[in-house]
């Protein structure tokens, strides 16, 4: 066993080397502490070989030879979502440690088979919803788990992608459902955390294609609000839009019966510039800008729970939880109608 420092190396194989992986690689391999970018997994062989060349990794085409070799600690699932659950339970049945990008899986019954493998398997197994590892979402959850802000009665959680003067030229590309299960699964996920002991009952979904309207009829959305009510009588708003010109924009907030408090900021730099046509600021332009620290908090936290073999800070019960809400507020917008959580068992 290699150490660093003290600390036992966590040797981490990335699988999928697209846009959140190659950040997610270095991170492992520059910035998480006694941690190893071991492996790139890719398809794309010329891609693995690049980004894994950049970290002194081995490449691969597949996964088998990763999961084969009692050298790796861990995987880092970072692919497209519809094969998360499946590389979860072939990882976790290798005896390997999971960390997923979310969502973890589109299907309940596929979030429950990779629940079951890793635990069978009694490895780690950690979701990457990052606003969770953010300093200023932390110390909101904090204040409200303290009773700072006193009973939580209304709460919200905003996420605009950043847009560009154009319009959506990638828009033929988004698979349906992609708001529901890939964007507004974040705010789901924080509007239950943001709400302990709080569980949601019921769920009112309203959305359109109002930013690129001519591809609704391939099942594209692309602005939607979604109503939550928990059983402690907490009511919720999550909303999510593709085209938000000024820049990204994630928020959170909790009113309570003694105050409130928020996070999410949009200025990269507090500077203010001031000129002929009046005061500007400039703004944050992706979650990578945004959540720098926070995806390097989450990376080095899934170390820590595979050295001291604790639970991680977000389970694939704490995943499985958002999708419900998820899959709920789809069935919603299909049906017009709310929805009872517990409709979808």
């Amino acid at each position: 066993m290699r150490t660093d420092h003290g600390l036992q190396v966590i040797r981490i194989a990335l699988i999928g080397a697209g846009r959140i992986g190659t950040m997610h690689a270095g991170n492992v391999a520059r910035r998480v502490p006694a941690a190893e970018l071991a492996a790139v997994v890719d398809p794309r062989v010329d891609v693995a070989e690049a980004l894994a060349a950049k970290y002194d990794a081995r490449a691969y085409p597949d996964i088998d030879d990763v999961l084969k070799d009692p050298e790796i600690d861990a995987v880092a699932i970072t692919s497209i979502a519809k094969v998360h659950s499946e590389l979860a339970v072939r990882a976790a049945e290798a005896g390997k440690a999971v960390f997923c990008e979310k969502p973890a899986s589109l299907e309940l019954a596929e979030m429950d088979r990779a629940i079951a493998a890793t635990k069978q398997a009694g490895v780690v197994f950690q979701v990457g919803f990052n606003r969770r590892f953010a300093s200023d979402f932390a110390a909101a959850h904090a204040a409200v788990v303290n009773g700072e802000i006193g009973t939580p009665q209304l709460m919200r959680s905003v996420t605009r992608d950043p847009g560009w003067p154009g319009g959506m030229t990638h828009a033929a590309g988004i698979k349906p459902w992609t708001i529901f299960r890939e964007t507004l699964i974040h705010d789901f996920d924080t509007l239950l955390w943001l709400n302990p002991g709080g569980r949601p009952v019921e769920v009112y979904t309203r959305a359109d294609a109002l930013v690129a309207p001519q591809y609704k009829e391939t099942g594209l959305i692309d602005t939607a609000a979604v109503m939550l009510s928990f059983d402690n009588g907490a009511i919720a708003t999550a909303e999510a839009n593709f085209s938000a010109l000024y820049g990204y924009d994630v928020r959170g907030e909790v009113f309570g019966s003694k105050g409130m408090v928020t996070a999410g900021r949009h200025a990269n730099s507090p500077m203010l510039r001031y000129g002929e046509h009046g005061i500007s600021q400039q703004t944050l332009r992706s979650d990578e800008e945004m959540f720098t620290d926070a995806y390097v908090a989450e990376m080095s936290q899934f170390a820590d729970a595979i050295r001291t073999g604790s639970t991680p800070p977000v389970t694939g019960e704490d995943a499985r939880n958002a999708l419900k809400v998820a899959l709920a507020a789809m069935k919603s917008h299909e049906e017009r109608r709310p929805v009872q959580l517990d409709e979808l068992g």
